[in-house]
């Protein structure tokens, strides 16, 4: 694993997981059995904004990531965003939210996040980027937005 893929995507359904697989569908990440990690990016690792996954390995298989996730009933507005920042030669953090919100609020959130994260590590970070997206769920349907940081490819998971 050399480089971490963030991808989003939206999606909307008839219930709460129909929407959420809509969502990972748009990222092209919902073929994936989805292995959630804190937060921390390893020293080796190149972090890339990519918006949709490329071919990650064969479906079924295990996926480590880490996501932002928000998921609701209509009428509603959703944000989810993930933001991250490096050291030049070292480790990083990611840090994500997700709410009834919007992006601009949601962005902020993360920047203050990724400050406090920087606060309490003793690393020479250098820069920051932050992706966000948004859904609007209409009354009757669910909707889902997702970020996603895909550590790698997949996995074997048997």
């Amino acid at each position: 694993m050399n480089t971490i893929n963030v991808v989003w995507g939206t999606g909307t359904g008839p219930t709460a997981m129909s929407a959420y697989d809509a969502a990972l569908a748009d990222a092209n990440v919902h073929n994936y059995n989805l292995v959630t990690v804190s937060s921390v990016i390893p020293a080796a690792a190149d972090v890339e904004a990519v918006g949709t996954a490329p071919d990650l390995g064969p479906a079924g298989e295990r996926l480590t990531v880490v996501e932002a996730h928000a998921n609701a009933a209509g009428p509603r507005h959703l944000s989810a965003g993930l933001g991250w920042t490096k050291a030049p030669e070292g480790p990083g953090l990611f840090y994500e939210v997700a709410d009834e919100t919007d992006a601009e609020d949601v962005a902020a959130r993360v920047r203050a996040g990724l400050d406090a994260g920087r606060e309490l590590r003793d690393w020479a970070f250098a820069g920051e980027r932050v992706e966000t997206t948004t859904v609007e769920a209409d009354p009757g349907e669910y909707a889902s937005a997702v970020v996603v940081a895909c550590y790698g490819e997949s996995e074997p998971i048997l």
